[in-house]
């Protein structure tokens, strides 16, 4: 990141959501609200793995990752945002923008993998039972987590490196509630053509390599669900499912909402919002998704309830 850059521009502007102040406070409450509930919900999903015998297997392991890349993610937003509505100059300087932009890219990244990790892991499950524990080893479950970060900090790094080598010597002022990186390639004086390829190029690949995967592991889960003969095996398979193709469902769904439909003059403003569900709600609903559909997790968290209990007494 060139010095210069620096000079020209020391801090950026964040627009947020809204001006008006009761609507501030308003959304200040609510977001502390969902805040809370995905730290609390994550961490706690976490720790409920790692203590829990019975859970003691790759896909509560990869959950369990996914639990803390939905913490670190929405913990690189969030805060920052909900000081932000207490403020009437909503400003973050230069080189805490691109923490920020790095982060972000990283989680994203790493989330899209680790949804795909867990995909195949459910195909393995599925389609060789009686291999499973062989063909998913605890080693084989940490190069594929190592694989994942490693990768995810890797394409954060990059973009956000070639984004900050930019010059800005105009408009300070991002029409978001975070440092993204789209609306800063917008602000800068700097030939953007090369970089916007670049992002095009890269997203574009992370987003169809991942959802590849997920796809092609799912066909085959289909073809052997439909093998099984009994209604009740049918079920059994399907709802060990359920959760993760929900995940994906709202996931992926967000994305295409955001970067593949049409733009329009009202496309800023749509994007905000729905970056609020992308960045904000979605990593509080996952843990509540993989608690209330997932009878192993329910059954483990009420044995520790139980113990807690007995303790006490």
């Amino acid at each position: 990141m060139a010095n210069s850059n620096h000079s020209a521009v020391s801090e950026f502007i964040l627009l947020g959501l809204t001006d008006n102040p009761e609507l501030q406070v308003l959304l200040f409450g609510v977001f502390l609200i969902i805040y809370l509930t995905s730290v609390l919900g994550n961490i706690g999903l976490i720790v409920l793995i790692h203590i829990s015998p019975q859970l003691q297997i790759p896909m509560y392991f990869f959950l369990g990752h996914l639990a803390f890349v939905d913490f670190s993610f929405t913990s690189s937003v969030t805060p920052n945002t909900l000081v932000d509505f207490l403020c009437e100059v909503k400003s973050i300087g230069f080189y805490a923008c691109a923490v920020q932009v790095c982060c972000f890219i990283t989680f994203v990244v790493c989330e899209m993998y680790l949804l795909s990790i867990m995909a195949y892991d459910r195909y393995v499950a599925i389609c060789s039972p009686l291999l499973y524990v062989i063909l998913m080893p605890r080693k084989l479950c940490n190069q594929m987590i190592a694989s994942t970060y490693i990768y995810g900090l890797t394409v954060g790094l990059i973009q956000t490196v070639t984004t900050f080598q930019l010059s800005f010597c105009g408009s300070n002022v991002i029409n978001q509630f975070y440092c993204d990186e789209v609306p800063l390639i917008g602000l800068s004086c700097s030939d953007t053509h090369v970089k916007e390829l670049m992002l095009l190029i890269i997203a574009g690949l992370n987003i169809l390599c991942s959802l590849l995967i997920v796809t092609i592991s799912y066909v085959f889960i289909l073809f052997a669900i439909l093998r099984i003969h009994s209604t009740e095996g049918r079920h059994k398979a399907f709802s060990t499912c359920a959760s993760h193709l929900t995940s994906i469902t709202i996931f992926y769904g967000t994305i295409i909402f955001m970067y593949l439909l049409p733009k329009s003059s009202q496309s800023l403003n749509r994007d905000k919002f729905a970056s609020v569900f992308y960045v904000i709600v979605i990593p509080m609903l996952n843990p509540l998704i993989y608690s209330l559909r997932n009878q192993e997790v329910k059954n483990a968290l009420k044995k520790i309830i139980e113990k807690l209990v007995l303790a006490i007494k």
